[in-house]
């Protein structure tokens, strides 16, 4: 007998397993801040977190305000009819009643896989865009289960979490690489063995931190899915839906298309409810959970 899954209680985990997964970064960020504060003369350091901050904020900030606008024109999206597309509207109406949000934008891009996302820094601001395979493959169930994930996004403030997260880990990035390329620039007078320990250590943290926030970060991708795979069972009350739709995407991953694949931009397959690369497996390096894990949860709930 398959034990059965609470989706609040699924949803409520991966939210925690988030915050814990950036509380990593966090941490990344507090000892690789110190290391290199032993390494380098206080007033130096203080520069390299100014500029740090300043290029990382500037740069986020930037894409935060126009997170929808720069995907849609990444993947080549154009508005959906809804004379043409009136299933797809359909879906998104009733998702929005179910989960109490403005009713989004809705894109379409042209693209044979089965595949959708959503974006946009509030429910406000937020849109969904599909590709044509998946109005095309999907049943009304189907298309419901996947428009009910990327409301999901849009309700848990996803795309602002995952913000914060990019915050982090572009200030690691970036005063790492910056105390880094330092080294070649300056003349160290710490010529003792404990200053020399502590440049050492500097060298080694400012290397291992921003690989470790960026696998934190992804990490947090992944619980974000499972969660947003739990909130879609929440709105729709009927998991089938969503299951069959991945099973049908997981039916994809052999067909795998590089002629097709191009029409993604890498930096964008996070947002994507499967990854549009169709990998077809899962590792510490992947943006999405493994898809029959996915699966099967659902197929407990």
């Amino acid at each position: 007998m398959v034990e059965r899954l609470s989706f609040e209680d699924q949803i409520s985990k991966n939210k925690w397993r988030s915050t814990l997964l950036i509380s990593v970064i966090l941490i990344a960020f507090v000892v690789l801040g110190f290391v290199i504060s032993l390494a380098v003369e206080p007033g130096y350091f203080f520069i390299i977190m100014i500029l740090s901050i300043v290029f990382s904020l500037g740069y986020v900030l930037i894409s935060y305000y126009n997170a929808e606008k720069i995907a849609l024109a990444a993947v080549k999206a154009e508005e959906a009819s809804r004379t043409e597309y009136r299933s797809l509207y359909h879906a998104v109406e009733g998702m929005a009643l179910a989960s109490g949000l403005t009713q989004p934008k809705v894109y379409v891009m042209k693209s044979p896989q089965i595949n959708a996302f959503a974006s946009g820094r509030d429910p406000e601001h937020a849109v969904i865009c599909v590709t044509t395979g998946c109005v095309e493959k999907l049943n009304k169930q189907e298309l419901e289960g996947v428009i009910a994930h990327e409301m999901s996004h849009i309700a848990n403030y996803d795309i602002r979490f995952m913000t914060l997260v990019t915050v982090l880990v572009g200030v690691i990035s970036i005063i790492a690489e910056i105390y880094l390329r330092s080294l070649w620039f300056s003349n160290n007078d710490r010529d003792s063995k404990e200053g020399i320990i502590f440049v050492v250590l500097a060298i080694v943290v400012a290397i291992l931190a921003p690989i470790l926030a960026q696998l934190a970060s992804l990490a947090i991708s992944r619980k974000r899915e499972f969660a947003a795979d739990a909130t879609a069972v929440k709105f729709t009350r009927y998991s089938p839906g969503l299951k069959s739709a991945l099973e049908k995407i997981k039916s994809e991953y052999v067909l795998v298309d590089k002629e097709d694949s191009k029409h993604y931009a890498s930096a964008l397959a996070p947002l994507f409810i499967s990854d549009p690369f169709k990998k077809g497996f899962q590792n510490m390096l992947s943006t999405h959970p493994d898809i029959d894990e996915r699966i099967s949860r659902l197929s407990a709930m």
